[in-house]
């Protein structure tokens, strides 16, 4: 998976979005149940540091898979609304933006 530059956005778009889901638990127990601050403690940082390595990748990508500037902004927009990184990542496997272009 780590060996094609798919495959290793495909991983932190995942793992992004889990964070995301965490986190959101996190907050769930934290400011609605009011139980333990835990999970933000946990999952904050996670998110955190997940959230720049998506797009520090999604940056890598763009020149390998032949993205264009409309795809890329697509690709940091899904960055922001929960678990909408593996949203955009089947998106793009399925119109194509996921294959290496060839020069």
């Amino acid at each position: 998976m780590l060996s094609t530059p798919a495959g290793r956005f495909r991983l932190i778009a995942i793992a992004e979005a889990c964070s995301w889901v965490g986190l959101l638990i996190g907050m769930l127990f934290e400011h609605v149940l009011e139980v333990t601050d835990l999970g933000v403690k946990i999952f904050g940082p996670v998110h955190g540091g997940l959230f720049v390595i998506y797009v520090l990748v999604a940056f890598l990508v763009r020149k390998p898979l032949g993205w264009d500037n409309r795809t890329l902004v697509w690709a940091l927009i899904a960055s922001i609304p929960p678990a909408a990184t593996v949203w955009f990542e089947r998106w793009a496997a399925r119109t194509g933006r996921m294959e290496p272009v060839t020069v």
